[in-house]
């Protein structure tokens, strides 16, 4: 059950899970990755794994949504140590915000220098398609626009600054070295850049919300990440962020179409192979 919603976090229940992990492997990872929405088979991917599921982890709270596994992989991707979240926490089932970027201090603890999050996201940009993936560059914030920010609340000057500057979120070269490899493994012909916007949901988006949207500029629209990407840079993680456009929003009162979960992992399912294979191959760069 998702805890209470007044309920907050120190920075000793952190170390807690971080000192348990630690305990119960001999991985070191600097690079974290959170799956989204039908993208946990990169952690399928891993050797020498080894595998906690949440409800095993000392106060990890436990995912509850359909394509979302819940365990916590650690292991080498070509090569390299990682630890993979299959299945992420989402501010709609009712988890307070600071639960949902719990995991993201975890890593910080660990050991984790770099962050990569993935999630399949609905376009808004006109120029994409279907099964683009799309780098974010920037994002919108719309429950931080709200007071829902999940550096709201005491600041613990051991992970990082009360006011953290948020203009560099998404790291320049891990942006450029992402696409470099994409152009080498054949992915730059479905590779964009543009911003995401996060909504709470779990409501998709009305036609009116996503016509608002693309006037802010916004390219991608979802329901994750962005808690998670303001934790990470808070702890002065690097941040690649990787968008899969399950479906395209609808902006015409004519048409017929809807927006629905079982379509977002069926065409997650088309393209994952392909995500998954350009994660796996930047690994070793970085």
């Amino acid at each position: 059950q998702p805890p209470p919603v007044s309920a907050g976090r120190t920075g000793n229940e952190y170390k807690e899970t971080a000192d348990w992990l630690l305990s119960q492997t001999e991985n070191r990872p600097k690079v974290a990755i959170i799956c989204g929405s039908g993208l946990g088979g990169l952690a399928e991917l891993l050797d020498d794994k080894n595998i906690f599921p949440y409800k095993d982890i000392p106060r990890f709270p436990t995912s509850t949504v359909q394509g979302h596994s819940g365990q916590l992989v650690f292991g080498k991707l070509n090569g390299h140590e990682c630890v993979c979240m299959q299945g992420r926490f989402h501010f709609y089932e009712g988890y307070n915000i600071h639960m949902v970027t719990y995991p993201v201090r975890v890593f910080f603890l660990l050991g984790v220098e770099i962050l990569i999050v993935t999630n399949a996201a609905g376009g808004l940009n006109g120029s994409y398609s279907v099964g683009d993936i799309m780098l974010i560059k920037d994002h919108i914030n719309m429950p931080g626009f709200a007071g829902q920010n999940p550096l709201c609340g005491h600041n613990d000057t051991r992970f990082g600054v009360r006011f953290p500057c948020m203009s560099d979120a998404y790291d320049r070269e891990l942006r450029v070295l992402a696409k470099e490899t994409a152009e080498e493994h054949g992915c730059g012909s479905f590779l964009q850049e543009g911003t995401y916007c996060m909504l709470a949901g779990p409501t998709y988006e009305t036609i009116a919300e996503c016509r608002a949207l693309q006037k802010l500029g916004a390219d991608a629209v979802g329901m994750s990440t962005v808690p998670e990407v303001v934790v990470a840079r808070h702890c002065g993680l690097r941040v690649l962020g990787l968008s899969l456009i399950t479906n395209k929003v609808v902006i015409d009162y004519d048409s017929s179409e809807k927006a629905n979960h079982e379509e977002v992992l069926k065409t997650t399912e088309h393209r994952a192979n392909d995500l998954q294979r350009l994660v796996g191959q930047l690994i070793p760069k970085l």
